[in-house]
């Protein structure tokens, strides 16, 4: 039996070997050659996985330890009998990270009271539902957008999508990338809707580049017609739009889904999904451990006259994640979009930190959050 998984991915060496003849390679060097005998292929979204790469192989299942699916043709998949799984859900608490990370970047930068502002969330899936946990727990008025739900569920919390986009200080945007259907979101966000937003709203990308209209986006900024923008994807990676980098709040190299809790739950799906469906017996793996944060508890002090509730679970937030080092280091050069995913810092999740705080408003945040508190 033999497995093809790019080396990329994390947690996942020697969990095969026992049962299999195991291959690492990069995921942008796994070719026909590389899969022709193989049994199963385990990747991220640099592979494309469709019948270019697959016809005339054995491969009977293809795995992406990751969130999104669009570098896998299901349908072919589907017709030629190759089973396909991908992990959904499991960097939602990371991309919540960031996107908590850049409200509360912006937030400490440009003094804005959170409590003040409405978020609009589009999609509300995995990775929404915990943004709008997140928002709420921040103090912020959420208004929702997702119509698949909206369909199937009827509540009257979902909103048609132009009228979240008027009444919303900050648009966030977590939807799959679908090129057709009653639900296409290539393009959500395009030249006519951009106007609909608040000059001075800030939109919040960390789903597909595509999703937006980047040329339009970028002439916006330019006109300064929007108030900002955080960009965590771009239209046609790994090259990005340098001059629409230049007009963002944040630029980042689609690493929100990044941190290390969200890496190995991802290689936990793939491992037992790609095992099950071979007959290897790994229905119960786990990685051996996960590394601790370097300061894994966080005290928060109220008696500086600026220390408000929201401030201090501000600076919780920026303890576990300075999102501006991730916005700085891609900057100074987009070139190395690639160089900088794979070699990405070890990031850990809000839960993986203790808080000492004695304040009951700013416990009640930052718990709301994800984070432990103290009680002793």
């Amino acid at each position: 039996m033999k497995i093809v998984i790019d080396g990329n991915i994390p947690f996942i060496r020697g969990a095969f070997e026992p049962w299999a003849d195991v291959v690492y390679a990069p995921g942008s060097a796994i070719d026909r050659n590389l899969v022709a005998d193989a049994d199963a292929l385990i990747v991220r979204t640099r592979t494309r996985c469709d019948s270019q790469l697959l016809r005339g192989s054995r491969v009977k299942i293809v795995a992406s330890a990751t969130i999104g699916y669009d570098h896998i043709d299901t349908v072919w998949l589907a017709e030629e009998g190759i089973k396909w799984t991908n992990a959904p859900g499991c960097n939602s608490g990371s991309v919540m990270q960031y996107v908590t990370a850049s409200l509360c970047h912006l937030a400490l930068s440009n003094s804005l009271d959170l409590r003040s502002l409405t978020i609009g969330v589009v999609g509300v899936g995995n990775v929404g539902s915990k943004v709008v946990h997140a928002a709420r727990a921040l103090g912020m008025k959420v208004l929702q957008n997702d119509p698949p739900r909206k369909r199937r569920e009827g509540l009257k919390e979902f909103i048609p999508l132009d009228n979240l986009l008027a009444a919303s200080d900050i648009v966030t945007l977590h939807v799959p990338l679908t090129t057709e259907g009653h639900d296409k979101t290539h393009y959500l966000i395009n030249r006519e809707n951009l106007p609909v937003l608040k000059r001075d709203c800030i939109i919040i990308n960390t789903s597909r580049g595509e999703v937006v209209d980047n040329i339009a986006l970028r002439k916006t900024l330019a006109a300064g017609r929007l108030g900002g923008a955080v960009l965590d994807v771009w239209e046609g990676e790994p090259r990005a739009d340098k001059r629409l980098i230049k007009l963002t709040d944040i630029a980042t190299p689609h690493i929100a889904g990044y941190s290390v809790d969200g890496k190995a739950n991802g290689t936990v799906t793939v491992v037992r999904e790609t095992a099950s469906h071979l007959g290897i017996p790994l229905a119960g793996w786990e990685p051996d451990s996960l590394p601790m944060p370097d300061q894994p508890v966080i005290g928060l002090d109220l008696h500086s006259p600026m220390n408000t509730p929201l401030n201090l679970a501000a600076m919780a937030v920026r303890h576990t994640y300075p999102i501006d080092d991730d916005d700085r280091l891609f900057r100074s050069d987009p070139e190395k979009f690639e160089q900088l995913r794979d070699n990405y810092r070890q990031r850990r999740e809000f839960s993986s930190f203790l808080v000492n705080v004695e304040d009951a408003e700013t416990r009640t945040i930052v718990q709301g959050l994800g984070f432990k508190i103290n009680n002793d």
